[in-house]
């Protein structure tokens, strides 16, 4: 088999993959979930106006949300349990890759809900995983309130095109690490890897390095060689291709592309404005990082970057609701309406002004 397809396959794999320990971290998850404070009727300000009228905004449920999903089976515990602790009910459509897995797991849930007096129905799964009915339930607008995709980007932009039901678009990764030229190249080296390599077919994973010219001829070789005995591809533009011969060129299509795979293109700027401009130029407004041991650099890279989340000497693996302390998460909102970034259970909620009046009328 060739290698690249069976790396490929791995990581496909990987994303279908319930071990005993994922099984407990999606338990864990849930129980953390159970311990966060109710979201639900939490006043956000309170206020009394010039008419005597007392106004509090409260937090309330979206409803009803649909997810539809690729994939992952445990988007369909963590979503349950998101949905469940903010007061919605949830709709689980997966994909047919882990339908055995979804039904049985919703099944346990659902269960559990039985179990202790409650309608079972707070989560319902959808077992038909054609597209007709996929279709159907993008168009369900008087039923469903908001419906989230979680997949590819391919995946997520169908969704977004099709639906007519509001949609919170998510998830799409193609995530930069810009190394600069007052980096620690051995920590650059150590975090590069691990948001490459640890998992590289989830939306958090490094797809592109951007690194300065000043530390390009040092740090490149031992980076690719750290990459390649990881069994990483390494694509690349012409200036780094010129320090590494052995780096297959990168086109056009790469700089845009979220490969979910064993590899990774790597381009050389100039300076950090060249970065921060080439990353906001192709990057999905997930997540991006900058190595460096420059303050006013850091400052300025998180300032100017236009992503949900933005790092300083830390992998982009971390952008995760259970790493942010969210219990888990229904998504990465990649938007900037109605939430962004790790979305927990207080990200599944909307807002209501509640009056309290004494007979006033409006003059």
């Amino acid at each position: 088999m060739d290698t690249a397809i069976h790396y490929f396959k791995e990581a496909m794999l990987d994303r279908l993959l319930l071990t005993p320990d994922r099984i407990n971290k999606m338990s864990d998850g849930l129980r953390q979930v159970m311990d966060l404070p109710d979201p639900i009727g939490k006043i956000t300000r309170g206020w009394e106006t010039m008419s005597g009228l007392d106004i509090t905004q409260e937090r309330v449920p979206l409803g009803v949300i649909g997810m539809i999903y690729e994939a992952r089976p445990n988007v369909t515990v963590d979503a349950a349990g998101l949905c469940f602790k903010a007061g919605n009910v949830v709709i689980l459509r997966g994909g047919k890759e882990a339908i055995n897995s979804n039904i049985v797991l919703a099944e346990t849930l659902r269960t559990a809900l039985k179990d202790s007096g409650i309608n079972p129905d707070a989560v319902q799964l959808i077992d038909d995983v054609s597209h007709e009915t996929a279709q159907k339930m993008m168009e369900l607008k008087d039923y469903i309130d908001v419906l989230i995709p979680r997949g590819s980007g391919k995946f997520i932009k169908m969704v977004v095109d099709k639906a007519k039901v509001p949609i919170i678009e998510t998830g799409a990764g193609n995530c930069h690490i810009y190394v600069d030229k007052d980096a620690d190249l051995d920590k650059a080296l150590k975090i590069i890897i691990n948001a490459k390599v640890q998992r590289p077919s989830v939306c958090n994973a490094a797809e592109k390095v951007v690194l300065h010219k000043d530390i390009a001829n040092e740090f490149l070789p031992r980076l690719y060689d750290a990459l390649s005995a990881n069994n990483v591809e390494v694509r690349g533009d012409v200036l780094a291709k010129a320090i590494v011969p052995e780096i297959v060129p990168a086109t056009q299509e790469d700089w845009s592309t979220e490969y979910d795979d064993y590899i990774i293109a790597i381009k050389v700027v100039d300076n950090i404005d060249d970065a921060i401009k080439h990353i906001n130029k192709y990057n999905t407004k997930h997540s991006e990082s900058i190595i460096t041991e420059n303050y006013t650099a850091s400052r300025k890279f998180m300032k100017q970057i236009d992503a949900a989340v933005v790092y300083t000497n830390a992998s982009t693996r971390f952008t995760d609701g259970q790493q942010f302390g969210f219990g888990a998460e229904i998504g990465i909102s990649t938007q900037k309406l109605h939430a962004r970034g790790p979305m927990g259970a207080n990200e599944l909620t909307t807002t209501k002004y509640l009056v309290q009046g004494d007979g006033q009328v409006r003059k």
